[in-house]
């Protein structure tokens, strides 16, 4: 648990891709990080109602563990994605391939008899890096198989060169076998509101940082909200013990599901009578503030669900 929780600079998640028929549209509003190695805590994982489940080969695994964790995740793998009541997805998080482990961590989920929903790459800093994963995928991958594909952007480096690596992720994942959909935050500001802009650019989700305090599920709650209003879609969370707080977190109010099926309504209505544009309670109403509000109601699903 220590090596999993370590501070960053830059600690941030974008999800880089649309995916079609891989869970690219559901919710990821708590990514909970089970360490590879522990049989025991991957079962419990899914009793809990976490959006996103990131089976880990990274930080949550020593070094002296990494090949357990590999064999760990494989067999878990071949048995088949477990069937629950709700959508959810289902990741491997891979070492960075600044180091001699992630070839090893991709071979063993890509090998496997089934394959997870998504591939989670942390410490990407240049669109270099995002090629030569590609590379590595298309060995194990067939030409109509698609996975999602989360990017962690660690590092001022890796700030500064977020659009390329965006803009290639996306090249790419045209004629690859993954979809961008995710990328992952940090505690300096200015890097968190830039990831959001960029995330929201390529229509991708942004995952917000991890809150360390794990008792401490009021401070967890206050940092959920304020990754809202900033316009994360999600958290990261490295303890059972706080899904439940951001998964709730990142559901819309009473207030916000009440406009927004109603805005829905109404524009259902203008549709029918061949209007385009039109006013909503006094709004101008837009292309984007239509996807916000599908957004809000598909959330609201889960809410009553």
């Amino acid at each position: 648990m220590n090596s999993i929780i370590r501070q960053r600079l830059f600690q941030q998640i974008v999800s880089l891709a649309k995916i079609s028929g891989r869970n690219y549209n559901i919710p990821r509003r708590a990514l909970l990080y089970v360490p590879g190695d522990d049989p025991k805590k991957i079962s419990k994982s899914f009793t809990l109602d976490a959006d996103c489940i990131a089976l880990d080969c990274e930080d949550g695994v020593a070094i002296n563990r990494k090949e357990n964790a590999r064999e760990t995740i494989r067999s878990f793998l071949d048995k088949g994605k477990p069937t629950l009541s709700r959508d959810y997805d289902l990741g491997v998080r891979i070492n960075s391939l600044e180091t001699p482990y992630w070839q090893e961590d991709l071979k063993a989920c890509l090998t496997a008899k089934f394959l997870p929903d998504t591939i989670l790459v942390p410490k990407i800093e240049t669109d270099e890096t995002v090629r030569l994963f590609s590379d590595e995928l298309g060995k194990y991958i067939a030409t109509n198989q698609i996975l999602n594909l989360i990017i962690y952007i660690e590092s001022a480096k890796a700030f500064i060169n977020l659009v390329d690596i965006c803009k290639t992720t996306e090249s790419l994942s045209k004629t690859g076998n993954f979809r961008p959909v995710c990328l992952d935050a940090n505690e300096v500001l200015y890097a968190r509101q830039k990831l959001v802009l960029v995330a929201k650019a390529f229509h991708l989700q942004a995952i917000d940082m991890v809150y360390i305090k794990y008792k401490d599920l009021e401070g967890l709650k206050m940092q959920c909200q304020q990754g809202m209003r900033m316009g994360y879609t999600g958290k990261q969370v490295i303890h059972p013990g706080q899904v439940s707080v951001v998964q709730d977190a990142f559901l819309p109010s009473p207030s916000q599901i009440e406009w927004a099926l109603g805005l829905l309504k109404s524009f259902e209505e203008h549709q029918k009578q061949g209007k385009g544009a039109f006013t909503y309670k006094g709004n101008m109403i837009d292309m984007p503030t239509m996807k916000q509000a599908e957004n809000t109601a598909k959330l609201a699903r889960l809410k009553t669900s």
